[in-house]
């Protein structure tokens, strides 16, 4: 009995111990790709690059709602940006009546490197190369 219970304590220091060095892990990680996103706000000013209000969409994409957010997309469909303030947003929301006449509240998301990791639908972009391509498309891309 105290054998078994030695054993499940040693696990469960084991697996703690593996959270502890995920989390570090994806902290190091939000570290990196915040100052890529820092940088290209400077970048994106220096070149007199427009940001534009940004949009959201439902989950199920039938409805599209104005934010208070201003900013630059990153991708074609429009479904991640960079904001003024530098800050990573995926540009998902619930649906909501309220949404309609007030505009959607965006919260920041902890930015990866590696855009579309972990989110099932197979497309994964650096978030360096979805960076610099914006700035590459300068004013001729929304």
């Amino acid at each position: 009995m105290e054998r078994e219970a030695d054993w499940q304590e040693q696990r469960r220091q084991a697996i703690a111990g593996h959270a502890a060095a995920l989390e570090a892990g994806r902290a190091a990680e939000a570290r990196e790709a915040a100052a890529l996103l820092d940088d290209f706000v400077r970048r994106a000013a220096e070149r007199g690059l427009p940001a534009h209000t940004l949009q959201a969409r439902t989950f199920d994409g039938r409805a599209t709602y104005r934010t208070h957010v201003r900013g630059w997309y990153l991708k074609s469909n429009r479904s991640v940006a960079v904001g003024e303030d530098g800050e990573y947003y995926v540009l998902t929301v619930p649906a909501s009546l309220r949404a309609r006449f007030t505009g959607a509240e965006l919260t920041p998301s902890m930015p990866r490197l590696i855009v579309g990791a972990g989110g099932g639908d197979g497309e994964t972009v650096p978030l360096r190369q979805l960076l610099d391509q914006r700035l590459e498309a300068g004013v001729s891309w929304p």
